[in-house]
């Protein structure tokens, strides 16, 4: 009895765990970041906000697991790039174009990750600028791992092209989002115009393990 007791526990924990940050996600998809106050969120989750305290620490701690849980380089682990890598032998090519090409979609179907992009824009906070310093140890990790060693002495250059693909990827999906789906011509809203985005990604990034 104590056994499934235990594990009862566990897995209503979990599910409660999930209500909030579900909430905190219908909420800053509906309300924005501002709104994101424990009574709400406890609220909206229909779980007693005490739970907040008991599981996350606070709510910079419920938060803190949110933002992590919606970025999308996040989800980009070093333990998953070391299972791939001896499967590379093209300098990462095959590796970036899959991660830009996903990353693209992700941010467009994904309304939290772009209220996310939003919030880490106008807002300094401790757990976005940790999200950012994960970020940069898993890039800076990628790049070492994959890239560096094929480019050389160009690594840097290589560096500097792939910030403005990730940068400009977000851009215009954000861009469609708020302010209409025509981006210089193309309607990145339909399947025709993401297809060109797409295409021109990997034309842009054959190009740069090509001629770099």
């Amino acid at each position: 009895m104590e056994r499934k007791s235990a594990a009862g526990s566990i897995r209503n924990k979990e599910r409660s765990k999930k209500k909030f940050l579900d909430a905190v996600g219908k909420i800053l998809r509906t309300k924005g970041y501002t709104a994101l106050k424990v009574n709400g969120i406890a609220e909206v989750a229909g779980v007693d906000k005490k739970m907040i305290y008991s599981y996350f620490g606070g709510i910079d701690g419920l938060i803190d697991e949110y933002i992590r849980s919606q970025d999308y380089w996040s989800k980009v682990t070093i333990e998953e790039v070391e299972k791939i890598k001896p499967k590379l032998d093209d300098g990462g090519k095959s590796f970036m174009e899959e991660m830009l090409l996903t990353q693209f979609d992700y941010v467009y179907t994904h309304k939290e990750a772009q209220k996310l992009l939003l919030w880490r824009l106008s807002e300094p906070r401790k757990a976005l600028r940790k999200l950012t310093d994960m970020q940069e140890e898993n890039g800076e990790y990628i790049f070492k791992l994959l890239m560096d060693s094929h480019f050389k002495e160009n690594a840097e250059g290589f560096r500097s092209i792939m910030a403005i693909m990730v940068s400009g990827l977000y851009y215009i999906n954000m861009y469609a989002a708020m302010n209409g789906s025509i981006f210089c011509g193309i309607d990145v809203n339909s399947n025709k115009g993401r297809e060109k985005i797409k295409k021109a990604v990997s034309f842009l990034l054959h190009h740069t393990y090509e001629n770099l």
